[in-house]
């Protein structure tokens, strides 16, 4: 029998929080002494961090470690290296008796983690996980037949069938650290954030990670924004999102938490019901992606409509980069590129205007777009990213037919019809009229004379031209569509 001294290590993961953390809460139910731990899993199987994840995941870090300074006087210690060999060794090394975490649902962190708790387990050791980044567990949630859903309005239901999701708890009074000397990194040798250059100026101007920044996120808005959200969510010149997506991804809140604060909002507000069902509803789209990757967890390297496998994709590394950069002369799109770029985060609608116009204007692969939003956006999520991908593009589950092609022109003037968002992250158009501002090149030399504006020199001329992308995408589409047809039809 292990000793009453032997600690206790809680490896924190995607749960950087003391509220409403499950195996933090056990861990003090414990009685153990608590060895909180992080570690950069750089194993060859884990996907690495983007730029713009390692940026908010350092300052994420230095939240905990000082909360849990604050709080409970224990130091957060620091590993990196391969979590299957650095989780066990510290073990040894300080002769623990249990070891907790909460779960994640990535394909390559649950074959990792089931392997440790029964290698910790074979030495002893007590493993117990937990669920803190979930509403529903992805194995719970089931059709009618025992299957998986595949498409969301029905898993949606179900999921709202099931009993409410437990209420968030608060963070123990108490918490007794491990008294011996433990080694830890410093997080800034991590290196985790930008050197040479220091492209993170808009990230701070923008962000506070951390578990206090993403509480007051939730108030922000609640207070300023929920009220307005049902009709004002697609509109990127309004601040009408929640903008709680990296918070979620990182843990710094859980999904308990939101979901408790806007139903107490709801209640005490008739009006807002329709806004938090709305709101929720997003929730719930979170919950399908990571439903979906649980069960298909090759949906981040492959279609998951096979179809799809023969689509001609047109790789060309110039039309990419200026679509990376915000150079392809469609305001909507170049506005949303540069928001991103600069802040680390765009809007929900201009994310599907611009995935649209890459994997159909221009006809690159999805999984292109992918990896660009993986590395710089703060909220870049295995799960959300693949699915929504894989759902633009037409190859995933419960997908936006491929015929549906976004006019990023008249999405401008639908969604910013001031043009507020564009003239905001692009200057050089600040001076059209509304009339131009989504089209810039329809605008006569009078006005853009007035404007100030030289049309391929300030801002670039249209990369293509709708109508004509239009057709060529529809006639890939076709094609393949043709050909599934006969393949079927020689079987």
């Amino acid at each position: 029998m292990a000793d009453s001294r032997s600690p206790l290590i809680l490896w924190f993961r995607q749960d950087l929080r003391l509220n409403d953390n499950p195996a933090l809460a056990a861990a003090a139910f414990c009685g153990r002494p608590v060895l909180p731990l992080y570690i950069l899993d750089t194993a060859p199987h884990a996907r690495q961090l983007g730029g713009a994840s390692m940026w908010w995941l350092h300052h994420s870090l230095a939240a905990l470690a000082a909360d849990l300074k604050r709080r409970y006087g224990l130091e957060l210690i620091l590993r990196r290296g391969d979590a299957a060999q650095v989780l066990p060794a510290l073990a040894r090394e300080t002769g623990a008796a249990a070891v907790y975490w909460n779960r994640c649902y990535e394909p390559a962190a649950i074959t990792r983690d089931t392997a440790l708790k029964a290698a910790l387990k074979a030495d002893g050791i007590a493993a117990e996980t937990f669920n803190a980044s979930l509403l529903f567990e992805p194995w719970q949630v089931k059709t009618q037949t025992g299957g998986w859903f595949k498409v969301y309005s029905p898993f949606w239901r179900a999921c709202r069938a099931l009993p409410a999701p437990g209420a968030p708890t608060r963070a123990p009074q108490t918490l007794h650290g491990f008294t011996e000397p433990v080694r830890s990194d410093r997080l800034d040798e991590w290196r985790l954030l930008p050197h040479k250059p220091d492209w993170a100026g808009g990230l701070r101007a923008a962000w506070q990670p951390g578990e206090a920044g993403a509480a007051k996120r939730l108030r922000d808005f609640l207070d300023r924004a929920l009220q307005g959200y049902a009709d004002g969510r697609d509109r990127p010149d309004h601040a009408l999102t929640s903008r709680l997506s990296s918070h979620l991804h990182f843990g710094e809140i859980g999904p308990r938490q939101v979901w408790q604060a806007v139903q107490m909002a709801a209640g005490q507000n008739g009006a807002a019901a329709r806004n938090a069902e709305k709101f929720l509803s997003e929730i719930g789209w979170r919950e399908f992606s990571h439903h979906l990757l649980f069960h298909f967890p090759d949906l981040p390297k492959r279609n998951f409509r096979a179809d799809f496998d023969a689509f001609p994709w047109q790789e060309d590394a110039a039309l990419l980069r200026r679509w990376q950069t915000g150079q392809t002369g469609y305001p909507i799109v170049d506005a949303g590129m540069r928001e991103l770029w600069q802040t680390g985060w765009m809007h929900n609608r201009v994310r599907m205007i611009v995935a649209s116009f890459l994997v159909k204007h221009l006809r690159q692969h999805w999984r292109h777009g992918e990896a660009w939003f993986w590395d710089t956006l703060v909220d870049a999520d295995l799960a959300n990213n693949a699915a929504s991908w894989q759902w633009v593009a037409g190859s995933g589950a419960d997908a936006a037919p491929y015929f549906r092609i976004f006019n990023p022109i008249l999405q401008g003037e639908k969604f910013d019809p001031d043009g507020a968002y564009v003239r905001r992250w692009l200057p050089a158009l600040a001076g059209l009229p509304e009339k131009y501002i989504h089209k810039p090149w329809l605008a006569p030399a009078t006005v853009l004379r007035d404007a100030g504006l030289r049309l391929g020199q300030d801002y670039p001329q249209p990369l293509v031209d709708h109508d004509a992308a239009r057709k060529a995408a529809l006639a890939a589409f076709a094609q393949l569509r043709n050909d599934d047809r006969q393949t079927a039809g020689a079987a």
